[in-house]
């Protein structure tokens, strides 16, 4: 039977132990400091993982990443080569990632920024915010959970575009892709949302020349960004210059470039950003345990791993 080892920094490793041993009957579960012989895991469940993490594990499997995002884990000095890295997706993640974004999306429709400074200033100014349908959403990423949201978004009557590394012909968005087509993607967007993977094109991608090319006249007020990607997609100063000379008229962050945020970043004084602490998508014990037992089973019986990394694109 397999070994895995656990490996997931800032998780209570004993309670996901338990619930893998259960999931796993048969199988050895073990953690980090307890005297195993590292070239006895066949697979590493890792999250955030530590310098020496993949030290003495040459006989693994497949790596399995606890989040969807694997950017820091393919930049691990230590990461085996040629062994598949496995990411988690599931429909949890994905609702539960759809769930911030159509949240946000409407909270900014709805001008929630500028009623919730009038509400702190005790002003009455009744102010119509449009209708779903006179607003356009712009997705960055149409991966698993770019599709999802869309399809959240669909529901409520939003105008839809899409920009990505390649269209995949989803109905009802005009889609645009690559390099040459980021610009006219942006020219007619009201609330851009990005959940794009963190790639060497994508780093830095949510900067101020960005929030200039947003539509201008079409929001009152002025275009939104939101991000619940990857800190590394954007640039903290540049947001706060945009949100407070106008190019931006709201934000709202679930990542940065530092985490936790700094106590002296600026941004947190900002009345129109919305700030949460990385929690858009967090991954349950229950469905990662599920999910993962059943590919380590599926592996183990010969079958191929789920959403395997392509290593050189970086997602």
């Amino acid at each position: 039977m397999a070994k895995l080892l656990l490996h997931i920094t800032d998780f209570n490793e004993p309670s996901w132990r338990t619930s893998f041993a259960a999931a796993l009957p048969g199988h050895d579960v073990v953690l980090r400091g307890e005297g195993h012989d590292p070239a006895s895991i066949d697979y590493v469940f890792i999250w955030k993982p530590k310098l020496d993490a993949f030290d003495g594990l040459t006989n693994l499997k497949a790596v399995l990443s606890l989040g969807a995002g694997v950017d820091a884990l393919l930049r691990h000095p230590g990461l085996p080569a040629g062994v598949p890295v496995v990411r988690f997706i599931d429909a949890d993640l994905s609702q539960r990632m759809s769930d911030y974004v159509l949240a946000n999306v409407t909270l900014h429709t709805r001008l929630y920024t500028r009623f919730k400074q009038d509400q702190d200033a005790k002003r009455w100014v009744q102010l119509y915010p449009p209708p779903a349908w006179e607003a356009t959403v712009g997705i960055m990423g149409t991966g698993v959970l770019g599709q999802d949201a869309i399809r959240h978004l669909k529901v409520f009557g939003y105008k839809l575009r899409s920009w990505s590394k390649s269209k995949k012909g989803i109905e009802g968005v005009e889609e645009f892709a690559g390099a040459d087509e980021f610009d006219s993607f942006l020219s007619k967007v009201d609330i851009l949302v990005n959940l794009l993977p963190l790639t060497a094109e994508t780093q830095g991608i949510l900067n101020y020349e960005t929030f200039k090319k947003l539509r201008r006249d079409g929001l009152t007020d002025g275009p939104v960004v939101i991000n619940a990607a990857r800190g590394g997609h954007q640039r903290d100063a540049d947001f706060h210059r945009a949100l407070t000379d106008g190019t931006l008229r709201a934000a709202s962050l679930d990542v940065f470039e530092v985490e936790p945020l700094p106590q002296d970043s600026p941004l947190w004084a900002l009345p129109n950003c919305l700030i949460t602490p990385h929690i858009a998508a967090a991954s349950s014990e229950r469905t990662g345990v599920a999910y993962f037992s059943r590919a380590i089973i599926d592996h183990e019986a010969g079958k191929p791993l789920p959403n395997v990394v392509d290593v050189a694109r970086g997602y």
